[in-house]
C-alpha cells in the first residue's frame, strides 16, 4: 500500500453512523480512529468499522473521491457499501499489517 492514497468509509453498525476519509497509511488511519486516538465524531458515536475503501493513484484522484462520496445522497453511500461488502463486515484485519492487529487489544473501545 505504499504510495497509494485510500478513501475510505467507516461505520458505526450496519446503516449506522458513517464517515468518509482520506489516508495514505489506512491501516494506521483506521486503528487511530478504532483506539479513539482522533478526537470527534468517530470517537463520539463509535465509529469504529472499516466497511469499504478504495485505492487512488495519487492525491489529487483521492481527494476528489473523497468530496464525492461526502456529496453523495446516505443511500447511495449504503448502496456503494453494499456492493462491495454486502454483509458489513469489518475489513480492518484484511487490510492491517499482522503486527498491528494484537494492539487493537490495547484501544480502550473497539
Amino acid at each position: 500500500m505504499n504510495n497509494t492514497y485510500c478513501t475510505f468509509i467507516l461505520a458505526s453498525k450496519r446503516n449506522g453512523a458513517l464517515y468518509i476519509g482520506m489516508t495514505d497509511d489506512l491501516s494506521g488511519c483506521v486503528l487511530d480512529h478504532k483506539c479513539n486516538l482522533v478526537s470527534g465524531i468517530t470517537s463520539q458515536y463509535a465509529i469504529h468499522q472499516l466497511v469499504h475503501y478504495e485505492h487512488h493513484e495519487d492525491l489529487a484522484s483521492a481527494s476528489q473521491r473523497e468530496t464525492s462520496i461526502k456529496q453523495m445522497h446516505r443511500i447511495w453511500k449504503l448502496d456503494l457499501i453494499e456492493q462491495h461488502n454486502p454483509q458489513w463486515r469489518d475489513l480492518y484485519n484484511d487490510i492491517a499489517p499482522s503486527y498491528v492487529i494484537p494492539r487493537l487489544d490495547q484501544c480502550t473501545e473497539v
